[in-house]
């Protein structure tokens, strides 16, 4: 009887111990990747030419004497 328990019970701790993982797996991250660009960047010519027609108008010096 003593050995019938010790069976039932290694069935059950057995069964329980692969029923399942208890460590998280976390989802795979989809990396998403940004396309590449072709030849150089123009983004610098705006600030620069925003800077250029201020500059321009700033220092405009129209002092006529008349």
């Amino acid at each position: 009887m003593k050995a019938l328990k010790l069976a039932a019970l290694g069935v059950v701790a057995a069964g329980s111990a692969i029923a399942g993982t208890v460590t998280f797996v976390a989802p795979e991250v989809v990396a998403i990747e940004e396309p590449a660009r072709m030849g150089g960047s123009g983004a610098w010519l705006i600030p620069l030419v925003i800077v250029a027609i201020l500059a321009l108008a700033l220092s405009n010096n129209n002092s006529s004497n008349l």
